[in-house]
């Protein structure tokens, strides 16, 4: 009880002293005190986008070593394997890939193009600060990419507190991992932090014996510092940021006399970025501030898939110029111009012949693009029931000359406990087709690419409902939600037409995908809290002038979540169970032995995977147990022909569930922090 009264005089320790008189001696004798507190977990957004926001504590109910396995919790995103031999990992967001979700770290759109196979493991867990999933059409404000919405990394800040965190973890798969942030105030407007990283996947596995390690053996190096300088009128964030990541996978070191030519993968990744916001405040009353963001990454990746070489170079620049003005309480406007160039440099060589990708090997003409933009953001507020948000932006891109990108969004809130949201609006996205798709060649398909790719067009339309309903003294959360995404035009990535190849081509016909999901929170009881979840999918593409199912995609998923907290908030428990629909292959090819058998199945059925953890919370530090994967549902042969990589039908590509099975996990946390 002393240490949780010493807690309380602590929160409120400069109101106290504000408060203070110098003749103040009076005493005060305080009956015991019982602090009862409930962790926010996921938390939607007040404003009038569809925007979910994950904070800290939800981050800590799972390992969260990446943004990868950040989402383990959620409903809305799901986050698969894109082959069973680089550990490439996608997000899938409204039944689509994660190409058509702008990624951005702190509202600077990131991650694009030759970073997009392994942008999942470039973000370690405990330098998330919170994360910011918006669906569908988004703010103009950062750019006309988003399609299926906008994920938002914020980072730790420095002039929050000062600082020092230690984060250190080991698995049962022989990973180790070990983090570090700290920050420090200089002077009442000066700050600094530190963040470091370090992963070590050191060991083999191959717990389905087909010759292949199950788990790629990756070792990185990260590091970020950052500045920030915070004045009346003046506000300034600076940093600079490098990775050095060894990604080893492929075939097994076995008796070389039986295997003479193991098949190798190596892929050597250097990634360097720098980024500055600065924003000028011309007037604190009405929020008026000009605003300057430069951000610039060199990304170089170094790629071997057995005797497919694949070098790639990335130069990427961006400068956006914001002003913002609140007229009125009621009105809001926000107007600016923006640049990006991306340069790419990128060779494949094949069995000792050297290709440029306008060879007729590989073809992918779009080198480099310069795309210069300029907007406008109107929001009218009518007290809290209703909030419209309108945005046009106009671009003209080197490559693809001029488009308009218009977008919308309504939010009706006519009580405390009932909200409804819509939004509407195009998205454009330029492909870089190798830089984004290398990790196919983990497999002997052909690799098909059009000489004419057109820029990506898609219109998105969504609405959703939100309900807060009091029952029982507590309150049961309540969304349902309804999105379509139309593509006018799509580069279509086809494995069906030929299951020896994989084409690259404009869409010739319709594309779309439908999602419905419904969720539900309520707290049982003091402490305990569950969540459950129900998504429904229908996303269809034409393959080869035909309307199809798009493959590796589940048609639904389910989610059972419960977490409960002891009254003190010692002892934390963390149960989520998913039901990841089934769903269809691409089409499959006859064995050759004249059985009629197929190389897989046409379809892959529904399985489970059940995720769980423990954490026992001390002053400054916290021990925390768990385990993923708990189920041990495993895809029994993700590697087609395994025994024969040099063969005409080997594919690691071939991916639709978990690569491995149960998974065991511990680590320790150790958090100080002065106000």
């Amino acid at each position: 009880m002393k240490r949780i009264l010493q807690s309380v005089l602590l929160s409120f320790a400069p109101l106290a002293i504000a408060a203070q008189t110098p003749t103040d001696t009076t005493a005060t004798e305080l009956d015991d005190v019982t602090v009862h507190a409930a962790r926010m977990l996921n938390m939607k957004s007040m404003g009038v986008e569809n925007k979910e926001i994950i904070g800290k504590t939800e981050l800590f109910r799972a390992a969260c070593c990446n943004l990868g396995e950040s989402f383990t919790t959620n409903p809305s995103v799901d986050v698969n394997y894109s082959d069973a031999a680089t550990g490439a990992k996608q997000i899938k967001l409204l039944g689509l890939s994660g190409t058509y979700v702008q990624m951005m770290t702190e509202n600077i759109p990131n991650f694009r193009g030759a970073a997009g196979p392994f942008a999942l493991g470039y973000v370690p867990g405990t330098w998330m600060q919170s994360i910011q999933v918006s669906k569908g059409a988004s703010s103009v404000k950062n750019g006309y990419e988003s399609i299926t919405g906008q994920i938002n990394i914020e980072y730790v800040k420095p002039q929050l507190t000062d600082h020092l965190s230690v984060n250190m973890y080991a698995n049962s798969k022989a990973k180790l991992e070990a983090n570090a942030d700290a920050s420090i105030h200089l002077n009442d407007k000066w700050s600094m932090g530190l963040l470091l990283h370090y992963e070590d996947q050191y060991a083999n596995h191959d717990e389905n014996k087909d010759g292949f390690q199950d788990l790629p053996r990756v070792r990185q190096y990260h590091g970020m510092w950052r500045w920030g300088y915070f004045s009346d009128s003046f506000i300034s964030q600076f940093g600079v940021n490098g990775l050095k990541e060894y990604r080893k996978s492929g075939q097994m070191d076995m008796d070389h006399s039986a295997l003479h030519s193991p098949y190798k993968i190596n892929i050597e990744t250097d990634r360097y970025e720098a980024f500055a916001k600065n924003a000028f405040v011309l007037d604190r009353e009405h929020n008026t501030n000009i605003a300057l963001i430069l951000s610039g990454n060199i990304h170089k990746a170094d790629a071997a898939y057995g005797n497919k070489l694949y070098n790639l170079n990335q130069r990427n620049l961006y400068a956006s110029l914001i002003f913002e003005n609140d007229f009125s309480d009621m009105h809001k406007l926000s107007a600016g111009l923006s640049f990006n160039r991306d340069s790419y440099d990128d060779c494949f060589n094949y069995s000792g012949s050297s290709y440029g990708l306008g060879s007729p090997l590989l073809s992918d003409p779009l080198k480099g693009e310069s795309v210069t933009g300029a907007y406008a953001q109107y929001t009218f507020l009518l007290d809290e029931t209703l909030t419209v948000m309108a945005g046009l932006r106009g671009d003209v891109s080197s490559e693809y000359g001029g488009f308009v990108t218009p977008r919308a969004h309504v939010k009706y809130k006519p009580c405390d406990w009932f909200s409804l949201r819509a939004s509407a609006g195009k998205g454009y996205r330029s492909v870089h087709v190798m830089p984004e798709n290398h990790f196919l060649l983990a497999s002997s398909r052909q690799m098909d690419i059009a000489p004419d790719l057109k820029q990506e067009d898609a219109l998105n339309c969504g609405a959703s409902a939100a309900f807060d309903i009091p029952i029982a003294g507590k309150r049961l959360k309540l969304n349902a939600e309804y999105y379509y995404t139309d593509f006018n035009n799509q580069v279509v990535v086809d494995m069906d037409s030929n299951p020896h190849a994989v084409s690259f081509y404009n869409l010739e016909g319709k594309s779309y995908s439908h999602v419905l999901q419904v969720d539900a929170t309520y707290p049982l009881f003091e402490g305990f809290s569950m969540t459950a979840a129900y998504r429904w999918m229908d996303a269809k593409t034409t393959y080869g002038g035909v309307l199809m199912e798009r493959p590796l995609t589940s048609r639904y998923k389910g989610l059972v979540s419960a977490n409960y907290e002891t009254p003190l908030g010692f002892w934390k428990f963390d149960v989520t169970l998913q039901i990841n629909g089934g769903g269809r292959m691409p089409t499959p090819y006859l064995d050759g032995a004249g059985s009629g058998a197929t190389s897989w199945d046409a379809r892959y059925k529904a399985f489970p995977q059940l995720q769980a953890q423990v954490t026992r919370e001390f002053r400054y530090f916290s021990v925390y147990l768990g385990g993923e994967n708990l189920t041990g549902f495993k895809q029994k042969m993700p590697i087609i022909e395994a025994s024969n990589p040099w063969g005409y039908n080997f594919d690691a590509t071939m991916v639709w569930g978990p690569v491995h099975g149960p998974m065991v996990y511990a680590g320790f946390r150790f958090n100080i922090e002065k106000y």
